[in-house]
């Protein structure tokens, strides 16, 4: 087996409230390797979201150790997780952020584009993208003249331009219908087959038909299921 692309070690996060400390995270220990299908399922409020926005960095936790790649997230400042964000671990969430005025190209495009790749070959890198997510001749297409699905697969496109290795996915089916979510699942899937390391989070317990390593999110603690 490769070495693990994500690891978590000991992870703790915690908010207080007038009356208690909730725990988001407690004690959160996994690791997940390259081609890994990973999927975190629980009912809201039980961790998923806090633990996905901690592996990101776009949170911070109060204890213990991330490393994404070669980096340490957990020690890491605000400009060296944003650069993890845009080299090493696209990140998904159930609205799919897109920008109305974009095409589905240039909204590929731009993670590219940021860091200063020329829009001629930031544009044929996002066409590839959009191909690998089954939206082959679809690049010229707004936001609004496609799916939720379309729509959604357009975000993981996004998320992994520049050849970033990981996607980290939060509830990314959570407003699509039944038909839609089970496309999305299968474009993760497959992606995972080509190398891609994916930690979805959902609710959809169909998630879990399609990972290879399954975790239940209990009052922030990460347990591991068959």
């Amino acid at each position: 087996m490769l070495p693990a692309l994500i690891r978590v070690q000991d992870l703790r996060k915690s908010y207080q409230s007038e009356v208690e400390t909730v725990w988001a995270a407690r004690d959160v220990c996994f690791e997940a390797h390259p081609g890994e299908f990973v999927c975190v399922y629980g009912a809201s409020g039980s961790g998923k979201s806090t633990l996905l926005n901690l592996i990101a960095g776009l949170d911070v936790a109060d204890s213990g150790d991330i490393q994404v790649g070669d980096v340490c997230v957990s020690e890491a400042d605000e400009k060296q997780r944003a650069r993890l964000r845009l080299d090493i671990a696209g990140v998904v969430f159930q609205d799919h952020n897109l920008i109305e005025e974009f095409t589905a190209a240039e909204n590929v495009a731009l993670p590219l584009e940021v860091r200063g790749i020329p829009a001629d070959l930031a544009r044929a890198e996002a066409s590839d993208q959009l191909g690998r997510v089954g939206l082959t001749g679809l690049g010229n297409r707004l936001p609004r003249q496609l799916s939720g699905g379309q729509r959604q697969r357009v975000g993981i496109a996004r998320a992994l331009t520049g050849q970033r290795a990981v996607l980290l996915a939060d509830e990314p089916t959570g407003a699509l219908d039944s038909a839609a979510t089970l496309d999305v699942f299968k474009v993760v899937r497959a992606l995972c087959d080509e190398g891609v390391t994916a930690v979805v989070c959902s609710h959809d317990t169909r998630c879990r038909d399609f990972a290879d390593t399954r975790y239940e999110m209990v009052d922030g603690r990460l347990e591991s299921r068959p």
